[in-house]
């Protein structure tokens, strides 16, 4: 038995030496369980996932910023020899994060919240800095390639969270959450990097502080920036102090900032949510391009993209998704989805649905035989799918067979609530969007929105925008940002 025990010590020693590899970045030997190449193709797999969740930001002149922005500080980085990406994607969300292998994404909630390129550059040298580091790669290998669904723990509980497509890989590794150390480590990289192509770095310690307050003052999901990172006062020090060592160390005497030339480049961005592509009002989902309509259960949250709408109640019992579904026909499309889903039908029925043709379909998940003999509750869905200007529409309820009863009305009244959408105020919805403002005269921020008509209530809203504060003076020629319709 001792000599059984001592073998199988040297093969784990063994097995934990060859999943050591060297940090680009510290030099020292990391554990972790793919290689390079490895790394390189799980980012490559996730992007489409990625696109298909947020899509991608249509303003060619914004996409090619970020990519020569990130191609020159990818090749001062320290691995310049990965194919890098960078993309906006078409999120209201401010965040950024990064796949492993050099894929780079920022929200055009983000973009819209810099003040200039030199707050720009820092965030970019950060997300790079996780890449460069392999922090996604790390997180992974000590989540043993955990899955996380996207909006579970918001909306949906685990068992029913496994019939949506937001499990896949590609999302689930946005969700590895990086630890102070990492981010810390990220920070300086962000410096030095930026640093590196001429900015000044210390304003990305000024943006920090515009997420701190946007987070307080909405009460919103925090950033990745800012979940488990060090202390907001102590990382603002710090990367003050950090910058004065790399202008020092650089001799950057004329570190640019370029607040002007990046106010200009996000000029007429969507701001906020786009309604063109849905929104919610008074408990109603609208698709004005698409021109339907459907209510949403009353306290049930919500998230919407490209790729799904999805409402669930708050206690994670079920949840419903709206999809698309291909199939010339409602037979067809209904082969497919319970393919793709593994679903049994229970039973079927063929409906209309406010004058347009429906199936309306029961059917539970298939269960293997390890599911069967762990007792694992039943996963049961209510799908309509309705057909309409030729897309074949998927409104399905999920939950457990023993509450099926309970949502059973809930589902019912939403699926049966589609219809056509024709009020005009719906149909013409636009979102809004920045639009820039030269002071004409020395104020306060608050005094000059007050000339612009700003509501009050959305004026700490814009404050944050501008990065500044309501009681700040601001000087004659000065460009802010005001949103507009």
């Amino acid at each position: 038995m001792k000599k059984y025990s001592i073998s199988a010590c040297i093969a784990a020693i063994i097995l934990l030496f060859n999943s050591c590899a060297t940090n680009p970045v510290t030099g020292k030997r990391d554990i972790v369980l793919m290689s390079e190449e490895q790394e390189i193709a799980l980012g490559a797999q996730s992007d489409p996932a990625v696109l298909a969740q947020f899509g991608l930001y249509e303003d060619k002149a914004l996409q090619q910023f970020i990519t020569e922005k990130g191609q020159a500080m990818a090749a001062i980085s320290h691995r310049p020899n990965l194919k890098y990406e960078f993309k906006v994607v078409d999120s209201p969300v401010i965040n950024a994060f990064a796949l492993p292998g050099g894929y780079v994404y920022f929200t055009r909630g983000i973009m819209a919240h810099f003040n200039n390129e030199a707050q720009f550059a820092g965030v970019l040298g950060h997300e790079i800095g996780h890449i460069t580091a392999r922090h996604s790669v790390q997180q992974q290998s000590k989540a043993t390639l955990a899955q996380v669904g996207l909006i579970a723990g918001m909306v949906i509980s685990p068992e029913i969270a496994q019939l949506g497509d937001a499990a896949s890989q590609g999302l689930g590794l946005l969700f590895l959450k990086f630890g102070r150390d990492d981010e810390r480590e990220s920070d300086r990289l962000g410096v030095e990097y930026s640093s590196k192509i001429g900015y000044d770095a210390s304003e990305m310690a000024d943006f920090f502080l515009t997420l701190q307050r946007q987070q307080e003052g909405s009460g919103a999901a925090i950033p990745d920036f800012l979940s488990t990172h060090p202390n907001p006062a102590d990382r603002y020090a710090t990367v003050h102090e950090m910058a004065a060592e790399w202008k020092k160390k650089l001799n950057l005497t004329n570190a640019q900032v370029e607040r002007n030339r990046y106010l200009k480049r996000i000029e007429g961005m969507v701001y906020g949510e786009d309604p063109r592509q849905g929104f919610v009002e008074n408990n109603a989902f609208y698709h004005p391009e698409l021109k339907f309509k459907f209510p949403i259960p009353s306290g049930w949250g919500y998230m919407n993209s490209p790729q799904v709408f999805q409402m669930g109640p708050k206690d994670g019992k079920a949840i419903m998704n709206l999809t698309l579904v291909p199939g010339e026909t409602l037979e067809a499309a209904a082969q497919q989805m319970l393919q793709g889903y593994n679903l049994q039908p229970v039973e079927s029925k063929s409906t209309t649905v406010n004058g347009l043709p429906a199936l309306a379909i029961i059917a539970d998940q298939k269960q293997d035989q390890q599911q069967q003999q762990q007792q694992q509750q039943v996963i049961r869905t209510l799908t309509y799918l309705i057909k309409y200007n030729g897309n074949n529409y998927s409104l399905m309820g999920i939950t457990t067979a023993n509450d099926f009863n309970n949502y059973f009305q809930t589902f019912t009244n939403t699926m049966e609530g589609f219809s056509v959408l024709n009020e005009a105020d719906k149909l013409n919805r636009q979102p809004e969007r920045i639009k820039l403002y030269t002071v004409q005269q020395a104020s306060t921020l608050s005094q000059i929105f007050e000339q612009q008509n700003v509501k009050k209530e959305r004026m700490q809203e814009l404050a944050i925008l501008n990065g500044l504060q309501l009681t700040d003076r601001v000087d004659r020629g000065t460009m802010i940002k005001l949103v507009s319709p």
